[in-house]
């Protein structure tokens, strides 16, 4: 792997620079006057809008308290000082958030009794299953690296909070706020707050990215593999954390803007950032977002596989759209590691119930078709929906194969590395 090149991006500011803009950014979210909040809430906004903003908000409240809460081994494990100083600046900022929307939903909304554990339970069946997923990784993730401070650990965790969670999810959504507040000209408090609120994300997403790219460059394989490894666990579950309930579209075109928007800001948001931290996203094997594709497209697939089924919890069972499959399995093509077997190795899908598929394994020109291949030198035998619930993590291969509902016929070699091929 070439060295990287010190990115000139990430060089322009220091760890004492970003402390510092802390201090003159300070701001108070006990100060803030909701009283014509409130009346805009009552008044002004429609229930359809109430409702959605509600979901939206209570989002963004749960997330900030699991934050603010798992934000203290990352001041450990940082390396210099100047990290643990600012890191320590961010635990505030977090809590100050999570204050804010307390706040708010309790004080404007009626939600909870003024507590923060009384909002939190007030809140809680707002959540969506992708929110639920990424989140419950952070708290994971916490734990591990309280057990393991080595640079890769903490480029991981790093990775996932600043990039997934912040950079990924929270700063569209904060902008699209801002935007609606804006143009509707209500609930000045809160707009206020999220003013302050997506200048706080800003610094800390730079920081992430900053850290991140000095992790890089001085040992790029190790933490290449560990930033690529959080990224295929979480962008599955990004998708599903602004799913509306029962898809009902008007959660978000109520105030103007659709998921397509929020999902394509979400894809470019997190592409700029890896390419700040240096990492040659175009040319990794394996790498988990399609490159060669707009970002609005990337995040259509990730929403046509999630109402598909193949992705996430399949709420409403497994469908054999014929896009969504082909994008399931265009998937499988680009996320294989085609070196880890011989050019021209083809694993076949036959399926009892539906149409087969088959891939080509050759590194630099890998092909997903469908229908039988000429020759395949591993054939995977079993149900459609069994296969999906393996792509979607619900089901265990190995425990289908003892099963006897996932039969495999042909090289033993190579379903032994298919882990490696679809690390």
């Amino acid at each position: 792997m070439a060295v990287p090149v010190a990115s000139s991006v990430t060089d322009a500011i220091s760890y004492a620079d970003l402390y510092a803009r802390w201090e003159r950014g300070n701001w108070r979210a006990t100060e803030l006057d909701f009283s014509q909040d409130a009346v805009d809430w009552r008044e002004r906004l429609t229930e359809e809008q109430r409702r959605s903003a509600l979901w939206l908000y209570a989002l963004f409240f749960h997330g900030e308290d699991s934050v603010a809460d798992n934000l203290s081994p990352y001041i450990d494990a940082a390396p210099l000082e100047e990290q643990k100083y600012f890191l320590t600046t961010q635990q505030v900022d977090e809590a100050r958030h999570a204050v804010f929307f307390k706040r708010f939903l309790h004080e404007v909304v009626g939600a909870g009794d003024g507590t923060t554990a009384g909002g939190l339970r007030a809140t809680a069946a707002q959540l969506t299953w992708g929110h639920r997923q990424v989140f419950r990784r952070l708290d994971r993730m916490a734990d591990e690296l309280r057990r393991d401070r080595s640079p890769t650990k903490l480029a991981a965790a790093v990775t996932l909070y600043h990039l997934v969670v912040e950079a990924s999810l929270a700063q569209p959504g904060q902008h699209m706020i801002e935007s609606y507040l804006e143009e509707y000209d209500v609930l000045p408090a809160f707009r206020e707050g999220m003013r302050n609120v997506a200048l706080d994300e800003q610094r800390h997403i730079g920081f992430g990215v900053k850290l991140l790219a000095d992790l890089y460059r001085a040992d790029p394989e190790p933490i290449q593999d560990a930033i690529v490894g959080v990224l295929k666990q979480a962008l599955p579950w990004t998708s599903g954390v602004a799913k509306p309930p029962n898809w009902d579209r008007s959660y978000t075109e109520c105030f103007g803007f659709t998921l397509e928007d929020l999902g394509e800001a979400g894809a470019l948001s997190i592409e700029q950032k890896l390419r700040a931290v240096g990492l040659p996203i175009d040319t990794i094997p394996g790498f988990p977002m399609p490159m060669d594709l707009p970002p609005r497209e990337r995040a259509l697939r990730g929403q046509k596989l999630l109402r598909a089924g193949l992705i996430g919890p399949a709420e409403d069972g497994v469908s054999r759209d014929p896009e969504a499959v082909e994008i399931m399995f265009d998937t499988l093509r680009r996320s294989a590691i085609a070196d880890a077997v011989r050019a021209g190795t083809t694993i076949e899908w036959d399926f009892a119930d539906a149409e087969p598929w088959h891939l080509v394994l050759d590194n630099g020109g890998s092909r997903a078709l469908q229908g039988h291949a000429a020759r395949a030198d591993l054939t995977l035998r079993c149900r459609f929906d069994d296969w999906a619930d393996v792509m979607a993590g619900r089901q265990d291969p190995r425990r289908l194969m003892l099963r006897r509902r996932l039969r495999p016929k042909g090289s033993p070699r190579l379903l032994l590395a298919l882990p490696k091929v679809f690390a």
